[in-house]
């Protein structure tokens, strides 16, 4: 492929990623719920918005290049040597990075079919070649990505949970696809959803991380502690990444509102407690009523839902998401991940979660 099919291939991608988060807000009600990109319903907690209003009687400083208190915050609460750890603008920003350190021309870095859509984005975008695994029923599969790796293979991107289908691969089966893969291959776990994670044969990544040279954990602040529009993300590496990764990020790649809010959040446990709290019980509630309507719903142990729909007309995703738009209720279509016939829906405040179903019951109910 050459640079100018490489970089339309890239902007295509991009074009379509524009599109489907450009949602339809003018729908003349008088509500929105906007459960499209998976931000938390509770919003950051009081601790952070205290420490955000403060930094803004300081916005003609710059900030501190490093990330240093963020970093020992961070260190603190995981038990982490702050030294191997990289905060960045949200972990798509630390994805790119990893990439443009360790990917070039030639170059090959695997996803899995329904992963991310950054890893495409971002192996393009080095001028590297994105792989395609296959998943088995919306989940990634070790022997799939094992399959895909070649003498060119530099990176294995695994979303774990993954973002948009919920589902997510045992520790055992990552260490697994570590044990397999060639040193020379980094292994980068994007763990974005990590904190939602109830089942005891998960891991985020950190224990690998910590006993290997060729893995990377990626996480962010955008999720369970609300810090989206503040754009920060983190990842934890082996010695010889961060300091690759440090030297290529831009001096000051994370803010000062950004960095005190972050601190407040990650210290702040019974507010990630609330959240977790809250999407154990939604998340449940959820998927039990939508399947009552008849539905599928893909298992999920993040703060969204996988919804599948028929394809009888009258009935599809396509006509269900411009049927809740008009009601306000606003959910993703996944076209652009290769699930045209699915809906994303993010685990919403107790009154959006209800509006939904009674939204997809009259909508299945309509002839």
């Amino acid at each position: 492929m050459t640079l100018t099919e490489q970089i339309k291939q890239l902007a295509a991608i991009a074009q379509k990623v524009t599109l489907a988060t450009a949602e339809p807000f003018k729908s003349g009600v008088a509500k929105v719920f906007k459960l499209s990109s998976n931000e938390t319903p509770l919003g950051p907690g009081e601790n952070a918005i205290a420490a955000y209003r403060e930094a803004g009687a300081h916005l003609e400083d710059y900030p501190e290049g490093s990330s240093l208190a963020l970093r020992e915050a961070i260190g603190g609460v995981f038990g982490l040597d702050p030294a191997r750890i990289v905060c960045g603008a949200g972990s798509d920003d630390l994805l790119n990075l990893i990439a443009r350190a360790y990917l070039t021309d030639g170059d090959e870095a695997i996803h899995t079919t329904h992963g991310f859509l950054v890893y495409p984005i971002a192996t393009l975008g080095s001028g590297a070649k994105p792989v395609v695994a296959a998943e088995k029923a919306h989940t990634a599969d070790v022997d799939e990505i094992l399959a895909k790796v070649s003498e060119r293979t530099r990176m294995v991107f695994l979303a774990n949970p993954n973002n948009p289908t919920g589902t997510y691969v045992p520790f055992d089966e990552v260490k697994r696809l570590h044990k397999a893969l060639p040193p020379n291959v980094l292994l980068v776990l994007d763990a974005a959803y990590a904190e939602y994670v109830r089942r005891n044969d998960y891991e985020s990544g950190i224990e690998l991380v910590a006993t290997s040279d060729n893995v990377v954990m990626c996480r962010t602040f955008s999720k369970i502690h609300g810090l989206a529009a503040l754009r920060l993300g983190w990842l934890y590496g082996p010695a010889h990444v961060v300091d690759a990764i440090n030297r290529i990020r831009g001096p000051f790649n994370v803010n000062a509102a950004a960095m005190v809010a972050g601190i407040a959040a990650i210290e702040d446990a019974a507010h990630v407690e609330k959240a977790c709290a809250h999407n154990d019980t939604w998340l449940v509630w959820v998927t039990d009523e939508v399947r009552k309507l008849g539905l599928t719903v893909t298992p999920s142990v993040a703060n969204f839902v996988l919804i599948h729909f028929p394809l009888d007309k009258g009935k599809t995703s396509t006509e269900a998401d411009a049927y809740l738009t008009k009601r306000g209720l606003v959910l993703r279509a996944l076209n652009n991940y290769g699930l045209p016939h699915s809906l994303r829906m993010t685990i919403g405040t107790e009154e959006a979660n209800r509006l939904v179903v009674d939204g997809l019951r009259d909508f299945l109910a309509t002839k």
